[in-house]
C-alpha cells in the first residue's frame, strides 16, 4: 500500500507538471493557430466557400474553448487555483462550456464532412445543395440546439464539501451522475468520431470517383463530369487531416472513463479511483491537443493554406 501511494504521488506530480508547464505552451500554441487560421479563412476568396465557413466557426470554437475549459484546468491542476469551489456561477460556468466546446467544434467538423460530401458528389442537383444560405442554417441550428441541450448543467451542479476542508464543484449524485457518464463516453467519446470517420471516408470515396471518371457515355454522347476545384480538394484535406488528429488525440477518453465507471461498480479503493481520475486527466489535456494545432497542420498539409499565409504575411 505504502508502494502505491508513493507511486500515485509521482503520477500527481507529473500531472501537476504537465497542466503548469505544458499547459499555458499549449495554450499560446492555440492561440495562435486559431488566430492565424480565421485571419487566413477569412478572405475574401476563401470565405465564400460553404467548408470554409464551417472551419472559421471551428476555429472560434476552439478558441473558446482554450480560453474557458483549457483554461480553468490548467488553473486548477496545475496551478492549484479553483474558482469554482468558492463560487457557484463558476462552477455552472465550468461545466455549461467545458460540454458545450467539447462537442460544438467537432460537430462543425461533421458538418463540413457533410458539405464535402455534397460537392464530391457526381449527382450535379446534389453539388448544388452545398451553399452558404445552408451552411449558415446549418451553423446556427446546430449550435442553438447544443446552447439548449447543455443548459441541464445549470442547475444540476452545485458546490460539496464530502470531507472537511475538501470542497469540489460536482454534478448532483444519483441518475445525473450515470446519465453525464454515459452521455459523455457514448455520444461525445464514440458516436461523434465514428460519424467523423464515416463521413470522412465516404468524402475520400467520392473524391476518388471523380478523379478516375473523367468522361461518361449516356446515349454515345459524351458528357465531361464536373471535376473537384483545387481550392475544394485542398479543403477536404484540411478537413481530413483535422479530423484524424481529433481521433487520435481523444482516443484516451473512452477507455479512461469506462475504466472509471468499472472502479466505481466495484467500490474500488482510494488508491485505484485516483490512479483513475489521473489516467482521465491526461486523456483530457491530450484531448485539448486538436484545437490548438490547426494552424500548423494545415501549413503541412494544403498548399492552397500555405499560399494564403504568405499573402497574408506580405500584406
Amino acid at each position: 500500500m505504502s508502494s502505491e501511494i508513493n507511486d500515485n504521488s509521482s503520477l500527481i506530480s507529473v500531472l501537476t507538471n504537465l497542466y503548469k508547464y505544458g499547459g499555458p505552451i499549449l495554450m499560446m500554441l492555440g492561440t495562435v493557430s486559431c488566430v492565424l487560421s480565421l485571419i487566413v479563412f477569412t478572405k475574401k476568396n476563401l470565405r465564400k466557400n460553404p467548408c470554409a465557413i464551417y472551419l472559421i466557426a471551428y476555429n472560434i470554437s476552439n478558441l473558446l474553448q482554450i480560453y474557458t475549459t483549457m483554461l480553468l484546468a490548467i488553473l486548477s491542476t496545475g496551478y492549484n487555483i479553483d474558482p469554482t469551489l468558492y463560487n457557484l456561477g463558476f462552477c455552472h460556468f465550468r461545466y455549461y462550456t467545458k460540454f458545450l466546446f467539447t462537442i460544438l467544434s467537432p460537430s462543425y467538423l461533421i458538418l463540413a464532412s457533410i458539405d464535402r460530401i455534397l460537392i464530391t458528389s457526381p449527382n450535379a442537383l446534389t453539388r448544388q445543395r452545398s451553399t452558404l444560405c445552408i451552411t449558415y442554417i446549418a451553423i446556427i441550428g446546430v449550435t442553438l440546439f447544443w446552447l439548449l441541450a447543455h443548459i441541464h448543467t445549470l442547475f444540476l451542479t452545485y458546490i460539496l464539501e464530502p470531507v472537511p476542508n475538501l470542497i469540489i464543484c460536482t454534478f448532483q449524485y444519483g441518475f445525473y451522475v450515470s446519465f453525464i457518464s454515459y452521455y459523455t463516453i457514448l455520444i461525445q467519446d464514440i458516436l461523434i468520431p465514428l460519424l467523423m470517420i464515416i463521413l470522412g471516408v465516404w468524402t475520400v470515396r467520392n473524391l476518388r470517383k471523380r478523379r478516375q471518371v473523367t468522361a461518361v457515355t449516356i446515349n454515345t454522347a459524351i458528357v465531361a463530369v464536373h471535376p473537384t476545384r483545387p481550392k475544394d480538394s485542398q479543403l477536404i484535406q484540411i478537413l481530413i487531416i483535422d479530423i484524424g488528429i481529433y481521433i487520435v488525440f481523444n482516443a484516451m477518453l473512452p477507455p479512461a472513463l469506462i475504466y472509471l465507471q468499472i472502479l466505481q461498480a466495484r467500490s474500488a479503493d482510494f488508491v485505484e479511483f485516483q490512479l483513475g481520475m489521473l489516467l482521465l486527466n491526461v486523456a483530457q489535456f491530450s484531448s485539448y491537443i486538436p484545437f490548438c494545432v490547426g494552424f500548423y497542420t494545415n501549413l503541412l498539409v494544403s498548399k492552397t493554406f500555405r499560399y494564403e499565409v504568405k499573402n497574408t504575411i506580405k500584406c
